[in-house]
């Protein structure tokens, strides 16, 4: 495929072992760290205040988004793909590390803060497997494993995480992460350019988490991605809009533990497809969407037949995604083309509607070709799963209320960053 890091952040699982081991010197063995909750600064408390990023990246040709976060004291900057399909946030390790991206001085240096096996966080990040730990002095290890089969294997660490909120103050929590010191990815020819994860799920390792638990948000984050590239992220509520959000609960089913609602209705067109009881995972870490099998053969049945009589050929020779048309002479943008295929709808209960117009989930490639940006999640092993990735969320609004159990949005310009 074409992007650099077509990578789909859904995490199957997460493991966390003793009998991966590193050896860091003496000056970098544990201290037991303070607990999470430690007292934040009476500014930044009291749930009155919000963190704002600024997003880079798009979905086509890049294939991710990401944010710069600055880790430890003095503070260094760190790229890291946002990811609300798994809850720990990682960086590359400087342990020594394998399958490393970066320049060694762009590596994260533990320095005396690994996380103990004994400590909740690393207990939590465990679940639902029992932790064992052979002395009160062991490292807290972890692996963490995703969808496209890529990993990260290292150590928990908690270092400070200066944030400058809306209310206008500067507020350094000891947060944990992951150093991660061996790395393997879907495609040795995809190695992605960002220095780790953000993981923003709803696990209590997740750094949304742990800043609710400290006092310093509310448990509510956001992210707005622009179809022309960037956008912005935001953790807290205060950018959430007082009305026009479409509102789903959150799913209570085996899917719980993700952001994932339904059950959902698929229409074509305005028309009913016969598709029905859909779950569905709304997941940043996902370049694309990814439909179970039905609700995938339907969609490209009915996508193929609208473009009957149009001037549109499939072909096999981009290579950017498996299903691609080709025009009588190159196509630019999406918007050339967007009227010869149909809007696509999600429809929730209370008729709560998700609309996917064609730049939702389709892509120009480089060579001027259009391609579905729809994709077989039976062919990639997710089952039943059904995955909104960033192509379906592009220019929207998109609100995870973990107080309230619902996911929300509404269109907006994701390209303009919030005055706050």
């Amino acid at each position: 495929m074409e992007e650099k890091n077509k990578r789909m952040i859904l995490v199957f699982f997460l493991v966390i072992s003793a009998i991966f081991q590193v050896c860091f010197s003496a000056a970098s063995q544990s201290q037991p760290p303070p607990k999470t909750r430690s007292t934040p600064s009476t500014a930044a408390n009291r749930f009155g205040s919000s963190a704002v990023f600024r997003v880079t990246g798009n979905v086509y040709p890049l294939g991710y988004y990401s944010v710069s976060l600055e880790i430890g004291n003095p503070p260094k900057l760190y790229d890291l793909d946002i990811d609300t399909g798994s809850d720990l946030t990682w960086v590359q390790c400087d342990a020594p590390c394998k399958g490393c991206t970066k320049p060694r001085d762009a590596l994260y240096n533990p320095r005396g803060n690994l996380v103990p096996c004994k400590h909740p966080l690393c207990s939590n990040i465990h679940l639902p497997a029992n932790l064992h730990c052979e002395t009160s002095d062991d490292q807290c290890d972890y692996e963490v494993e995703y969808a496209d089969h890529g990993s990260s294997l290292g150590v928990l660490v908690i270092d400070h995480i200066p944030l400058r909120l809306t209310n206008g103050s500067i507020f350094g929590p000891r947060l944990a992460f992951g150093c991660g010191y061996d790395q393997r990815y879907p495609s040795s020819n995809l190695l992605p350019p960002t220095a780790g994860v953000l993981g923003l799920g709803k696990g209590k390792a997740s750094i949304i988490s742990q800043l609710h638990g400290l006092g310093v948000i509310r448990n509510v984050l956001g992210h707005c991605l622009s179809g022309r590239g960037g956008g912005f992220l935001f953790l807290g509520d205060d950018l959430v809009p007082s009305s026009g959000i479409s509102w789903a609960p959150m799913s209570r089913t085996r899917l719980e533990k993700h952001y994932s609602a339904g059950p959902a209705e698929l229409l074509f067109g305005g028309k009913a497809t016969g598709v029905k009881g859909l779950q569905v995972v709304f997941d940043s870490g996902s370049s694309y969407t990814y439909f179970s099998s039905q609700a995938y053969k339907t969609t490209l049945d009915l996508v193929t037949r609208g473009l009957n009589g149009k001037l549109l050929k499939g072909t096999t020779e981009d290579g950017a995604l498996p299903i691609c048309w080709k025009g009588t002479k190159p196509f630019k943008a999406v918007r050339d083309v967007k009227d010869y295929f149909e809007p696509l709808l999600l429809s929730f209960t209370k008729n709560v509607q998700l609309h996917l117009p064609p730049e939702n989930y389709l892509i120009v490639t480089k060579h001027g070709n259009v391609c579905l940006g729809i994709l077989n999640g039976s062919e990639v092993g997710l089952e039943n799963f059904n995955i909104i990735g960033d192509i379906s969320l592009q220019d929207k609004m998109v609100i995870f209320d973990n107080e309230k159990r619902q996911i929300g949005w509404l269109s907006a310009d994701c390209s303009r960053l919030p005055k706050s």
